[in-house]
């Protein structure tokens, strides 16, 4: 009886902060304004502009994600191997931008990119033509890539350190090569972080809004900024929690198509 008491508190937590919300968004997902049941909210994904912003967003999401793991996978092999890194403090400078804010963080690389930032500026004084970055889908994906990499980074440093460095070795005295090592050891040994980080990285870059407001300018819109704008600007609930639904959607299929490559729950971060 003791343990369900103690459990009450997260019980209540997990019923207002997630089932609450999820129910509102499901009755208005499928009614109208009148109340009336209705399936058109989510059918209007497949509308020109939804379909469109939909598109963009999944190709972003997926060249952000695809960066990041460029990225990632040699910073985590170099953290790994690093002495430094074992002692924290390489994963001390990764995750200490994160303790700034998100909205702060985004808006610093609007400062730098914008035509009079600090590129441009640096540019202009080596006589260089300006670079046209601001209010583009590169601006966006940049700022994504910024923002997201420790996720990424993190959790495949997590699944490599697990690995033994005796099987290493051995692969060595065996006469396997670094490629070998690399494509037949390594990357098999961290899919459980791979997928970790995938997750992480593509399910916040598939949603977001922030970013492309800010360094898109509001010029380009993606499925985020159609549903947040059918909240604030126009006050239709019903459409965008019939778009939210649509989305939701694809992000559990995506984390459970993910979620079978870490079964174990090998490339958590704790």
């Amino acid at each position: 009886m003791s343990r369900k008491f103690l459990s009450t508190p997260y019980l209540l937590w997990i019923a207002c902060g997630t089932i609450i919300p999820l129910v509102v968004i499901a009755y208005y997902g499928f009614t109208d304004r009148s109340g009336a049941f209705t399936i058109e909210n989510i059918k209007a994904i497949l509308g020109g502009e939804h379909a469109q912003a939909l598109g963009l967003s999944l190709l972003l999401a997926f060249i952000s994600t695809l960066i990041c793991f460029i990225l990632a996978y040699p910073l985590a092999l170099i953290l790994k191997q690093s002495k430094i890194g074992s002692n924290g403090f390489m994963i001390f400078i990764f995750v200490l931008p994160m303790w700034m804010n998100f909205l702060l963080r985004t808006m610093a690389w609007q400062v730098i990119l914008e035509k009079g930032g600090i590129i441009n500026s640096l540019l202009a004084a080596a006589h260089l033509p300006a670079l046209e970055i601001i209010n583009t889908p590169a601006a966006i994906v940049l700022g994504m890539v910024y923002d997201f990499l420790p996720f990424m980074v993190l959790p495949i440093y997590n699944t490599l350190m697990k690995i033994d460095d005796n099987i290493i070795e051995a692969a060595y005295d065996l006469g396997a090569t670094k490629k070998n090592v690399l494509f037949e050891i390594l990357l098999p040994l961290s899919v459980p972080g791979i997928a970790s980080g995938v997750t992480m990285v593509f399910v916040p870059a598939l949603t977001t809004f922030v970013i492309s407001n800010i360094l898109g300018g509001g010029k380009i819109l993606l499925i985020g900024n159609i549903i947040e704008q059918e909240f604030t600007t126009s006050s239709n609930w019903n459409l965008g929690s019939g778009l939210s639904l649509v989305m939701m959607v694809f992000i559990l299929i995506s984390m459970a198509m993910l979620g079978k490559l870490d079964k174990n729950g090998e490339g958590n971060l704790i």
